[in-house]
């Protein structure tokens, strides 16, 4: 097995015209104008294997979907080189073309004012796929989403997640090796959600298809993704195994008591996140757990108890929020996770 996908050093930097205020700089900007630099990729380097399934994390900003768009041939390095099945992406060869997809969770590719199903003969069309197998990849995939019935309603009038769905089967009508995917499941609602999610995790392990995922949702890159990619300002600064980020980031873990009968009692070993009259969630820090259970266990009569890791979306935020903390840059990670 060997790498489907491959980045050396890849990066793109932007050259913007730096406008002074006033008339004054105004006139000055038609005789020397000023410009500066902004690195929307910078080195990047990782390789993903034949089948993998990664995720690709980082606020908004973080340069996700610039390197999707180098990957898939849509946007040319300003250095670095990369290479995807072989592949140098920015060449567009033909045969190149058809073995990946790119799915944009906010933009459309579908016509809205066809029904979906002449919208996916125009892709036919494009892709050159028979008649025969073209009906039954259609077909399976309308099986597994569930939209075998909306097939002839127009786009425009499909529901938000109906649409993702068509937009997934226009993604996958030729059967591509590589699939990026940018954002699929944003705006749609849980139970969308859960079934594009349920679709991935069963489509990409049945064809082993090489997947990139980007996504402020953790719920979907925790149940797809057993490594991740974390780029920030442009530069990857994790690659592993999602478990290392608890290991390596996580400061705190959530401990639950609960008691055969309501509490009295103050509890300053940790922060409470969580209290009824019968238990309380405690915020401890990893190196303390063992004495704050000791000392509740010791003093308090516990029904039940239970030790749990962070959610994974307050590991990152955490993460973020330091980074940009310490480079003086705090509102692009407050909305990080969702």
């Amino acid at each position: 097995m060997g790498a489907a996908i491959s980045a050396d050093g890849l990066s793109k930097t932007y050259r913007t015209y730096k406008k002074q205020d006033g008339i004054f700089g105004a006139l000055k900007g038609l005789v020397a104008r000023e410009y500066e630099q902004t690195h929307a990729a910078k080195n990047v380097t990782f390789e993903i294997q034949e089948g993998e399934f990664v995720g690709f994390l980082g606020p908004n900003g973080a340069g996700k979907t610039t390197v999707l768009k180098m990957l898939s041939g849509l946007l040319v390095p300003t250095s670095g080189t990369a290479r995807v099945l072989g592949y140098i992406p920015w060449e567009r060869k033909a045969f190149f073309k058809r073995q990946f997809s790119l799915v944009l969770g906010q933009k459309n590719s579908l016509w809205w004012d066809l029904p979906a199903h002449e919208s996916l003969e125009l892709n036919r069309a494009i892709y050159e796929i028979d008649e025969v197998s073209f009906k039954k990849v259609v077909d399976q995939l309308a099986h597994l989403l569930d939209v075998r019935d909306k097939m002839n309603i127009m786009v425009r009038e499909l529901s938000l997640g109906e649409r993702m769905k068509m937009e997934l089967i226009a993604a996958l009508i030729h059967r591509p090796k590589v699939l990026f995917l940018d954002e699929p499941t944003i705006g749609l609602d849980v139970v969308s959600q859960k079934r594009v999610r349920d679709f991935l995790r069963f489509y990409s392990g049945e064809n082993k298809i090489s997947t990139i995922l980007t996504s402020h949702y953790m719920q979907d890159i925790e149940e797809l993704c057993r490594r991740v990619i974390i780029i920030d300002h442009g530069q990857v600064f994790f690659d592993g195994e999602l478990s290392e980020i608890i290991e390596k980031f996580a400061g705190y873990k959530l401990l639950q008591f609960t008691f055969p009968e309501p509490i009295s009692c103050t509890f300053d070993l940790g922060e409470v996140v969580e209290r009824t009259r019968t238990s309380v969630k405690l915020k401890v820090q990893r190196d303390k757990v063992t004495e704050v259970c000791r000392r509740i266990l010791s003093n308090c009569e516990v029904q039940d108890f239970s030790v749990e890791e962070e959610p994974i979306e307050e590991i990152i935020r955490q993460v973020f929020h330091d980074r940009a903390e310490s480079d003086g840059v705090m509102s692009q990670y407050s909305t990080f996770t969702r």
